[in-house]
């Protein structure tokens, strides 16, 4: 059922980005990058990246208008094996982990209003072998939000997307009226943008602040997960892309003037969340509360998107008899997959009680960004192998646009292995448990043949 109009696919994109990055990245960006200007600029500068992966992705979800994302995209470039291998990682780890961490998040700041869903209360506590495992009450409120949230999205395509849309409308009220506001109250800081550039390695400091921004992005993808249930996907997922990048741009870089007009940089260097910090000396205490409430709003969004467009992946995964075979069914009255949302829901619901998810998502961040190079590089490949398929849309800036893809992402793989070279390795083996997995589907397969 094609149910998605281009306003959809935009608020698809908008809410899959809009967590809670934007209420706290930048104090981090800060203490490598102190420089009010040059903070502005690498925000500007990630924004102008997500364009273009938009720009390119767009031409692969209209080529493949269907769902499964970059699943379809590697299979249809490289072959089953490489779409196999993003799908495993993104059922087990990247999509069922992302949800995990969004889902304590949105507890931890729950916690704020209601006490008993803080992230500091004890609830339960196991002690098995050497290990004890502690349930807390953000953990609960996160498990909860998970069920909430995969209920919506499994009686139905416009229920979910429907609430989706609501909270995403929320969310980008909610910074457009901080922002507003924050450019408009007087402040007694004196923002200096053209102060003198830092010294030390200025490509170091930049490098590591990107990598922080671009993470903040992601996720912008969401979209081509849906792109078989996308009205004239040839046209309103494109739309849905670049009109999401954008908004998102432009929100981020709002809210980094306000945090630059309103804090120094050594406050914004010594906060862990510098939203809260500049809500609290624009507004107050209750700038404070108004702020919690709304990165509550963003987690509980992020997680409705995210489960709106992961479920897509594994669908398709299945019915290729590359995966778990029952989550290849959809509904007969509801025509979502289901199986997958509830399989996803669940997964997601371990991750978040474990306690896990955080070291997990750090193994897997090399294996991400290699697959966003992976994909931005299909497109060339696929304009060589298939020249003459049919392009409703055509990138804008061929060959030079999928290229800063492909180069940003690589930069990041590269980062990740200078910086964190024992997470990567585990993750590439986290990755390679796969091999047997596919090897075990594909001779299921021909023994069905």
């Amino acid at each position: 059922m094609r149910g998605l109009g281009t306003w959809d696919a935009a608020l698809v994109t908008i809410g899959s980005v809009l967590g809670t990055g934007i209420f706290i990245t930048t104090g981090d960006i800060a203490r490598v990058l102190p420089h009010p200007g040059l903070i502005l600029l690498v925000w500007v500068a990630g924004g102008l990246v997500t364009l273009a992966g938009a720009l390119t992705y767009a031409e692969l979800g209209a080529l493949f208008p269907r769902a499964g994302g970059q699943y379809e995209f590697l299979k249809e470039a490289y072959g089953r094996f490489f779409g196999f291998l993003f799908g495993w990682a993104a059922f087990f780890v990247i999509m069922t982990g992302g949800i995990a961490a969004l889902a304590v998040g949105f507890g931890e700041y729950l916690g704020a209003f209601v006490p008993f869903f803080s992230t500091k209360n004890l609830l339960l506590s196991v002690p098995i072998g050497d290990w004890t495992w502690d349930l807390s009450g953000g953990q609960l409120a996160g498990v909860l939000a998970i069920a909430l949230l995969s209920a919506v999205n499994y009686v139905g395509l416009r229920e979910g997307a429907g609430v989706q849309n609501v909270i995403t409308v929320a969310k980008v009220g909610s910074l457009l009226g901080l922002a507003g506001l924050g450019l408009l109250v007087p402040v007694s800081h004196a923002p200096q943008l053209f102060a003198p550039v830092p010294t030390g390695s200025l490509g170091a400091m930049v490098g590591v602040a990107m990598v922080a921004v671009l993470w903040s992005y992601d996720g912008w993808y969401a979209v081509t997960n849906l792109a078989g249930e996308t009205r004239k996907p040839e046209r309103n997922v494109p739309l849905g892309l670049v009109m999401g990048a954008l908004a998102v741009t432009a929100l981020y870089t709002l809210m980094n003037l306000v945090y630059v007009r309103t804090l120094p940089i050594a406050a914004m260097a010594a906060t862990p969340r510098v939203g809260e910090s500049a809500a609290l000396v624009l507004f107050g205490p209750l700038g404070g509360r108004l702020l919690t409430a709304a990165v509550l709003v963003s987690a509980f969004g992020c997680i409705s998107s995210t489960i709106l467009y992961a479920a897509r992946i594994f669908l398709p995964m299945a019915q290729d008899r590359a995966f778990f075979p029952a989550l290849g069914r959809v509904h007969p009255r509801y025509r979502t997959p289901a199986a997958s949302i509830v399989a996803q829901g669940v997964w997601a619901s371990v991750l978040t009680v474990s306690g896990t998810y955080e070291q997990l998502y750090t193994y897997t961040v090399f294996a991400v960004v290699l697959f966003h190079a992976l994909t931005a590089t299909a497109v060339i490949v696929l304009r060589r192998t298939r020249p003459l398929a049919p392009r409703p849309y055509r990138v804008w800036g061929y060959p030079i646009v999928p290229l800063v893809v492909v180069l940003s992402s690589l930069w990041l793989v590269v980062n990740t292995l200078r910086e964190k070279p024992v997470e990567s390795l585990i993750g590439l083996a986290l990755l390679a448990l796969g091999v047997p997995a596919y090897l075990y589907w594909r001779r299921g397969e021909r023994r069905a043949v």
